[in-house]
């Protein structure tokens, strides 16, 4: 039995009376779209049936299905449980005696828990993990006839509080609970079981059907709750407010406020002893419900929820009374109901209806062989999978919905609900086509033309005849919002759809603004709002985009319609900034245009470019902007705007030209010599006063001064400052120059020029005496001429001399003679003790040397070389003061690499002479004495010589030693070799 459910047939079942309710013909639209509709002729339909492969042993009586939990109850009283999910089948016995049948099932949303009610007014609880049903004791002698079952349960082992409803109007309140099985004493099922409500107390009726759902409150301590229940003729809805926390029966507060009055109720005329009330939710069992259907003997009563909080007397809302469908074939009522999202299906003993709430018609029949599976007994719908199921006595069968809102589109159109005729429509183009074409249609013709312009914009018709409709009527509002919308929703590789739009709707906007312009409202606030429209249009990232490669085109446009501030706007939008200033300049807005510059652009060749005229109207606020940018101007491209003014007569420019100039030279440390070349113009021509100031600044360093001293030199020159070019002169070494031109001005000016070159005295004396001869020629001043003696200490009385007059007296040089006398004895005693001196230190040096030949060391026979460490005595060597001893060949080996590259070869040269030089001849008959000692005497030269180079300080403790301290341990040249030795 596990692959039961497998063993479905794949048959679909079209019904053998009428067909699927087939699409309305359409509508002549008064504008064709671009989408061509095509329906299938075999296309699936909505309702369609599977028999369940399943023969039973005995009569079917009841089915319930709940979770993918399929309940089976049988005439044998026999139960059937389906795990649809899992396929698995159980059996459970219900009862051993026949004479007590079921007479209703009720199962909860979980699929959990499972209420059979007995014909011996007994009602039995089963749990899922049960196979023996328990009898509820609390409920003995009550036929259960309803359940209203806890939604909100999630509990495998207890049921919540749920409400029953009795075949005599009784309503009661209880929990059942799953005992554990194992223990021998188990507890009762039914935890608690209490009345809480009766329905017609005078004409008991039996409760068909009970729900009780929640509802939104505005309270944190208490929830709402609707409670609905039907009876055969009656529909009765009782709202009320249960505590959250709340002892059994917690519905009690609900019906104790319908106890004095009776509870509100709907009665419809005529039944058939029984009803049935659906609900459909819309995002599953635990969410609120959205419409009811309510099976009744008049029909099917239909409506909506309105959960709202400030309800408290009904929630139904768009009831109404649906009949059944007329039919000669089908005399009989319905057995029971299922709702759909957007159908009724109504079960009759031999077929299935469908009937579409929205437009009430019947779409769907399904006629059953009742000679072959008996008549139709029931149908229960999944409440947690939506799955429907109907069943007969000898068979099970399943329906399967496909699609069901294909055509609820076309039924919204027809009545005019647009929205929802568009919501249902999502995934079909071509009907979405439709309802906008509808919708924009109906605004057209109530004269809402706007919202028309909207939706015609999102459908495929014809843009020209859309266009022209609008022209016709002369909507421009409406056209432009057609056009508005088309635009956006253009591709952005349609770039020659989008400028025409574009530019379309520059030319609208500018015609109503002109419009308005004529009706004299420029000042009007519609025209204010108009323009700000326009603005943001143009501000629009994809009209940025589009025009920023028809920019021309754009001002042609404005400007063809005089709107300068709008064209002034669109250049600033462009980010135009030259265009911008060079309109507020041709219109003499000087302040607007530096704003600009200033403030809303960062192209700084648009300063050097508009400087020079800002500068000669705005000179201080142009200025000012300068220095606000600071490093981020070049100073020297800025020069023409300075010098294209006359500083002559424009001196409040001039002063600014210096305040930006001084800038640049003190804040910003420039060094350009034009900078300062003009600087120091300036100040030559119109502030004199700061021209040495500067000068002085700069310091007197030739090279370190940043402006060209020639330059300077000519212009302080031409300009009589004499003082300056002193200045100047002294700057350039040319001191003669600047002592004779500082004559002119003042002698003390002359005397501190005069003493400058300190390095060379014959200058300065040279310096002095011309100050001197001036202060006697020039200005006969004899005394001061002679205080020049005590300044300058070069200076002699018989250097003075020459520059007197012949009739001047003695007397004003006595004391300078006698002076200078004193001063010459002065310095032959010091002569006298000098050579005196000179002549000790020789005789002390004769000593030295004298002491120093006769000087001796002894070697002892084990001594080593401080180099190489070998015995001493193997070869020659060089003993030192220091007792540090060497070789002679080692001795070379430290000392050569310490010389400069000439010393090193004279020390090769001399070594290469010394090791070629001829023996010492041995006695013979045919020497030459003569030239032997010629050949010892050379040889004792060279090795003197070498003596001299090599061996005139200790390698170790010498200043060789000390100044060889920074040179690296291995040569730079050697670096590389010594590291592969390494490696």
């Amino acid at each position: 039995m596990a692959s039961l459910m497998e063993q479905y047939e794949s048959h679909q079942y079209r019904g053998s009376g009428r067909a699927q309710r087939q699409t309305k013909d359409a509508i002549p639209e008064p504008i064709s779209t671009g989408f061509i509709s095509a329906r299938l002729e075999d296309e699936v339909p909505i309702f369609s049936k599977q028999k369940m492969q399943l023969k039973p042993r005995d009569p079917i009586t009841h089915l319930k299905v709940s979770s993918n939990i399929l309940v089976l109850a049988m005439s044998s009283n026999f139960l059937l449980r389906y795990d649809l999910e899992n396929k698995e089948m159980d059996e459970v016995v219900i009862s051993h005696s026949l004479d007590n049948r079921v007479t209703k099932l009720h199962l909860d949303p979980l699929g959990r828990h499972l209420l059979i009610s007995m014909s011996n007014q007994e009602t039995l609880y089963l749990s899922r993990n049960s196979k023996k049903p328990k009898p509820l004791v609390k409920l003995k002698s009550y036929v259960i006839e309803s359940v209203g079952w806890n939604n909100y349960n999630n509990s495998d082992m207890s049921t919540g509080p749920i409400l029953f409803g009795t075949t005599r109007g009784l309503i009661f309140e209880g929990e059942v609970v799953s005992e554990d099985e194992s223990k021998f004493f188990a507890g009762a099922a039914d935890k608690y079981f209490k009345q809480v409500f009766s329905l017609g107390k005078e004409n008991p009726s039996p409760v068909n059907s009970l729900h009780f759902d929640r509802m939104p409150h505005n309270s944190q301590s208490e929830q709402k709750y609707f409670i609905m229940a039907t009876t055969p003729g009656r529909l009765y809805q009782f709202i009320g407010t249960i505590p959250v926390t709340s002892d059994p029966p917690i519905f009690q507060p609900v019906f104790a406020n319908y106890e004095d009055s009776p509870g509100r109720f709907l009665e419809l005329p005529g039944n058939f002893g029984y009803s049935d009330l659906q609900y459909y939710y819309p995002n599953g069992i635990k969410s609120a419900p959205d419409q009811f259907a309510w099976m009744t003997g008049p029909g099917v009563y239909f409506g909506t929820f309105d959960l709202s909080p400030q309800q408290n007397q009904d929630v139904t809302s768009e009831s109404k009374l649906i009949a059944y469908p007329s039919d000669s074939n089908t005399s009989q009522n319905p057995v029971s109901i299922v709702l759909t999202e957007f159908h009724i299906l109504l079960v009759f003993p031999d077929c299935v209806k469908a009937i579409c709430h929205l437009n009430e018609q019947l779409i769907f029949e399904d006629f059953l062989r009742t000679g072959t599976f008996g008549k139709l007994l029931g149908m229960s719908k999944d409440p947690v999978k939506g799955s429907i199921w109907s069943f007969t006595d000898q068979a099970v069968f399943k329906y399967r919905v496909v699609r069901e809102s294909r055509d609820v589109w076309q039924m919204y159109l027809d009545r005019g609900e647009y929205d929802l005729a568009l919501a249902y429509c999502k995934d079909n183009p071509a009907n979405r086509d439709k309802v906008l074409t509808k919708h924009a249609e109906h605004f057209f013709q109530e004269k809402q033309y706007d919202k028309s312009a909207l939706l015609y914009a999102q459908t495929q018709n014809s843009f020209e005849e859309v266009a022209l409709k609008f022209i016709q009527i002369d909507q421009q509002k409406a056209l432009q919002t057609f056009l508005w919308k088309k635009l956006n929703g253009l591709k952005p590789a349609d770039k020659t759809q989008t400028t025409m739009l574009v530019t379309w709707l520059i030319e609208l906007y500018l015609n109503r603004l002109g419009a308005l312009k004529e009706q004299g409202l420029q000042n009007d606030g519609k025209y204010y709002t108009l323009r700000d429209e326009f603005r943001k249009f143009l501000a629009h990232q994809r009209v940025k985009d589009c025009l920023s490669f028809n920019k021309n085109t754009a001002y042609d446009l404005i400007a063809s319609h005089g709107n300068i501030e709008d064209l002034v706007f669109f250049a600033m939008l462009m980010e135009d900034y030259e265009r911008v200033i060079s309109h507020h300049i041709q219109h003499d807005d000087y302040r607007a245009a530096l704003d600009v510059l200033t403030n809303k652009q960062s192209d700084r060749e648009l300063y050097y470019k508009f400087s020079p005229v800002l500068m000669q109207y705005i000179p201080k606020p142009t200025v000012d902007s300068w220095i606000a940018k600071g490093r981020k101007l070049d100073p020297k491209r800025l020069i023409p705007a300075l010098v294209n003014y006359d500083h002559t007569h424009d001196t409040k420019a001039s002063s600014e030209a210096i305040r930006y100039l001084e800038f640049c030279v003190h804040d910003l440390s420039v060094q350009d010599p034009a900078i300062h070349n003009y600087l120091l113009s300036l100040y030559a021509k119109l502030q004199p006063e700061q021209l040495i100031k500067y000068l002085r600044i700069q310091g007197q360093i030739p090279d370190s001064v940043p402006y060209d001293l020639k330059y300077a030199l000519r212009l302080c020159a031409e300009h009589n400052h004499k003082e300056a070019c002193v200045h100047i002169y002294r700057t350039m070494g040319l001191f003669e120059e600047a002592v004779e031109l500082a004559l002119q001005v003042d002698v003390n000016l002359a005397k501190v020029n005069a003493d400058l070159p300190e390095d060379d005295e014959e200058l300065r004396k040279k310096l002095w005496l011309r100050i001197a001869r001036h202060v006697v020629e020039e200005e006969k001043d004899i005394k001061k001429a002679m205080e020049f003696l005590h300044e300058c200490d070069l200076l002699k009385i018989e250097d003075v001399l020459p520059f007197f007059p012949d009739f001047v007296t003695i007397d004003h040089f006595k004391d300078a003679i006698c002076m200078s006398l004193q001063e010459y004895n002065q310095h032959i005693e010091a002569l006298k003790e000098e050579m005196q001196d000179a002549t000790e230190s020789a005789k002390s040096i004769r000593s030295d040397i004298q002491e120093m030949r006769n000087k001796y060391n002894v070697v002892k026979a084990q001594g080593k070389c401080s180099s190489c460490r070998y015995p001493l005595l193997t070869r020659g060597f060089y003993l030192f003061p220091c007792q540090h001893v060497f070789h002679h060949d080692c001795l070379v080996t430290e000392v050569t690499p310490n010389m400069t590259a000439a010393r090193r070869n004279k020390v090769d040269n001399l070594l290469r002479d010394i090791n070629s030089a001829p023996a010492t001849p041995q006695a013979s008959a045919s020497t030459d004495a003569s030239a032997a000692t010629a050949a010892m005497s050379k040889g004792d030269q060279h090795k003197s010589e070498l003596d001299d180079m090599i061996a005139s300080e200790c390698p170790y403790c010498g200043e060789m030693m000390i100044m060889s301290i920074d040179k690296p341990f291995i040569e730079p040249k050697e670096f590389d070799e010594v590291i592969q030795s390494w490696q």
